[in-house]
């Protein structure tokens, strides 16, 4: 596999996050899209511990995600990267650091909780890097889901212009599956096989009604935001399906609507059509305005780059993990040009130039080696000595500084102490590391009492990292 090279068609790419708050089922959501994909032969189950998402020993006994596990995966000939993100308020940073390189977001919200808290911090972060949206109400077949509520509260709580373009067809224990009102059709899924073959049929009579007044609320709001539906509706035309899909394309890509779909992840119901809903409303990288940047010798000189491979190579490093075999892995979203391996790269802010060894497309903790990778894609870097989250990457002729990423304050602080002198020099040498990771998460050293102060978003988070040196670094 490691003369592979990828170079897909950019319009055919989607850099995509889930996001929502704690247990509204994102990495259940996932695992679901690998398995349909063709990822993966087994669904993992999170509450079994056997998630492929969530790899660190830490998540599978916690049940939680920590860190953002970047997968490739592949729906209708287009190619989806999906980054999963943690809903924990600690770990808020991971999902800062992925809302920065996608261009597209499913938000998920428990169909019973509705928006919580940290929805809405997902949400603005959401509003302030851009990222165009769909919501996905999750868990329909939970006692006491209710999808109505569910979309209300996103318009008072989150300001959202959300419209569904799905109704749930039953609910709790009789959620069978979803009304699609762009086709105007009821798909109902076969419990036996594994929610992967549906049959398509007519609206049954006593949903008939409420299917087509959501349908016409739908269009009408729809029109609203696009001239050409407008005409029709104003003189009492029908829109075709295709014109229908294009106009909320535009509206969600514009972020001037978020279309919201409906589903039970675990029962494996409405999974496909999310994976479709990606394919057809969230934006490829070609989609989004061209990336930002200055001239590192001149900071008032802006410049841009365009998604094409013609361009000179840019990208950004968005986040560092340390891996057992290979040594420190930097994912990278290349937003222009070509990255081979073997090439030389240049870091304009530590103005280090650097080879990049390997290049690895990630699957969770699966890792397949490739030759070169082109602009749209998110791509896991070996060899970068230097770079620290948030750096540029860039062609060493036409150097270009990328906006940098923001980073909140860390909130609380402990002490800590190695057992022996033996420890003393390890537990430096681990903390450099991680502070190297995570850049929420800060060491100093108090003088008076000669102890280590490190710093972070919450006891979860420091509790984890304290955690993760013991068991990773065995300090």
């Amino acid at each position: 596999m490691a003369d592979e090279k990828v170079h897909y068609a950019l319009d055919k790419i989607r850099n995509i996050g889930i996001a929502a708050h704690i247990d509204a089922g994102k990495t259940t959501t996932t695992e679901r899209i690998l398995y349909y994909t063709g990822r993966t032969y087994k669904i993992g189950e999170v509450h079994e511990g056997t998630a492929v998402m969530d790899w660190m020993e830490q998540e599978q006994e916690r049940g939680i995600t920590i860190t953002s596990a970047a997968t490739t995966c592949f729906w209708r000939d287009c190619r989806i990267n999906i980054i999963d993100t943690p809903g924990h308020v600690d770990f808020t940073i991971e999902v800062e650091r992925s809302l920065r390189v996608l261009d597209g977001c499913v938000a998920l919200f428990g169909a019973v909780e509705g928006v919580e808290p940290q929805s809405e911090t997902v949400w603005r972060q959401c509003d302030r890097y851009r990222v165009p949206r769909i919501a996905f109400v999750n868990k329909m077949d939970r006692i006491g889901a209710d999808f109505e509520t569910a979309v209300a509260q996103m318009k008072e709580r989150l300001g959202a212009n959300a419209i569904p373009i799905q109704l749930p067809l039953g609910r709790e224990d009789s959620f069978k599956g979803v009304i699609d009102l762009i086709q105007m059709k009821a798909l109902v899924f076969h419990d036996e096989a594994m929610g992967s073959k549906y049959d398509t049929e007519e609206i049954p009579e006593n949903l008939k009604e409420s299917a087509q007044k959501a349908h016409d609320y739908m269009v009408e709001k729809v029109s609203e935001l696009d001239e050409e539906l407008m005409e029709k509706f104003i003189e009492g035309h029908k829109p075709t399906v295709e014109e229908l899909k294009k106009a909320v394309r535009n509206a969600t890509i514009a972020i001037k609507m978020v279309p919201v779909i409906c589903g039970s992840s675990f029962k494996n119901k409405g999974v496909q059509q999310l994976l479709d809903s990606v394919v057809d409303y969230l934006p490829a990288p070609i989609d989004v305005e061209a990336i930002k940047g200055t001239d590192p010798e001149d900071d008032q000189k802006a410049l841009e780059r365009h998604a094409d491979e013609k361009e000179p190579f840019s990208g950004l490093a968005f986040k560092i993990a340390a891996d057992p075999f290979v040594g420190r892995i930097i994912y990278v979203r290349v937003y222009s040009g070509v990255l081979t391996s073997g090439s030389y790269v240049v870091n304009p802010i530590k103005g280090q130039r650097e080879r990049i060894s390997r290049l690895l497309l990630m699957h969770a903790n699966k890792r397949e080696e490739i030759q070169e990778v082109g602009a749209g894609n998110i791509v896991a870097v070996v060899g970068l000595k230097s770079v620290k989250t948030g750096d540029t990457l860039c062609d060493e002729k036409n150097p270009i500084v990328l906006e940098k990423m923001f980073f909140p304050e860390p909130v609380i602080s402990m002490a800590i102490e190695p057992k022996t002198k033996a420890d003393r020099d390890k537990l430096s040498e681990t903390l450099q590391r991680m502070t190297e990771e995570d850049p929420t998460f800060r060491v100093k050293s108090n003088e008076e009492t000669g102890q280590t102060i490190i710093s972070g978003m919450g006891e979860l988070h420091l509790e984890i990292i304290k955690d993760r040196m013991f068991r990773e670094y065995k300090v």
